[in-house]
């Protein structure tokens, strides 16, 4: 079984714009994909760093002197390339999706295929899991969960119901959360609706927006002039903030003008959005919801 198969290979590393002698970092770096891929294109004088939060990566490590792996969540990009004596790059590459390691290894609770234990941390010396959220949150807390990072309508009976039924007995795994949640799964609509509440769930454990927020607030500064971000996203939550912080700097609102009307921003989008081919889609699957979308340091 592959640990990863990267989506968007090519079309992803071509949004860098490679320099023989560049620095580079990958920050999702998972089975190695995209990192052998823009090693493959770099000179003896490149460097390639890369980060990750799970354990599980750390194995695939690559023996090559340009190449340094970074064992940290990227929401620390700053500050661990300057541990590293490095202050900017020509270019970062983020894949934000799960990998397929972690949907396929039972026990990390990602999948909805399996039954294993509510956990789904990313890096799993975290001490929340997805146990904790489930069985600890208040109704409030739950509620907001699923209608804001799983966008689903029926979020506040959800939570309700989970509440009710821990009161009499803890949800322990998978099996059971989908059991007491069984109302809201009509069989046509079953692993869309499942999907949607895992996704909500692991958003929350790993705090996904926060962390992407706080490493996308810092590539403008990490980045030299001219340098590239290149991003895939795999749900509208993530690629709505990349989309506008391309677009504005920001998050929310719009940037203040000068009396011309004019505005600044630290980057610009390069070409539109790419999204795999059918022939992509049709070999790996969970390519089917990838966008990548191209900046560079103004």
């Amino acid at each position: 079984m592959e640990y990863h198969n990267p989506v968007l290979l090519k079309e992803t590393v071509d949004g860098l714009n490679i320099k023989a002698d560049g620095v580079y970092v990958d920050v999702t770096f998972g089975g190695g994909g995209h990192s052998k891929e823009i090693l493959s294109r770099l000179g003896e004088k490149g460097k390639l760093f890369a980060f990750d939060q799970d354990e599980d990566a750390l194995e695939n490590d690559i023996e090559d002197a340009r190449f340094t792996l970074i064992h940290e969540n990227f929401r620390y990009i700053k500050r661990f390339l300057r541990f590293h004596g490095v202050k900017q790059v020509d270019g970062i590459l983020a894949d934000f999706g799960v990998s397929s390691h972690q949907f396929d290894v039972a026990e990390r609770g990602f999948s909805t295929r399996f039954e294993a234990d509510l956990d789904m941390r990313m890096n799993q010396q975290n001490e929340l899991s997805a146990f904790h959220v489930v069985n600890k949150y208040e109704e409030a807390q739950l509620k907001q969960v699923f209608l804001q990072y799983g966008e689903l309508r029926a979020a506040p009976a959800m939570a309700r119901l989970i509440v009710e039924h821990r009161n009499t007995a803890p949800i322990i795994t998978s099996e059971q959360l989908k059991s007491v949640l069984r109302k809201f799964l009509p069989p046509r609509h079953e692993n869309k609706v499942l999907a949607q509440i895992y996704q909500a769930i692991r958003i929350e454990v790993n705090q996904e927006i926060e962390v992407l927020k706080e490493f996308l607030e810092q590539t403008p500064e990490v980045l030299f002039k001219g340098g590239r971000l290149s991003f895939i996203s795999y749900h509208s939550l993530e690629d709505r903030l990349v989309k506008r912080f391309i677009r504005n700097g920001m998050f929310e609102g719009e940037p203040e003008r000068d009396m011309f009307g004019n505005f600044e921003v630290p980057l610009k989008k390069v070409n539109g959005l790419i999204v795999p081919s059918k022939e992509e889609v049709s070999i790996n699957s969970r390519a089917r919801s990838a966008k990548l979308r191209i900046a560079e340091k103004l």
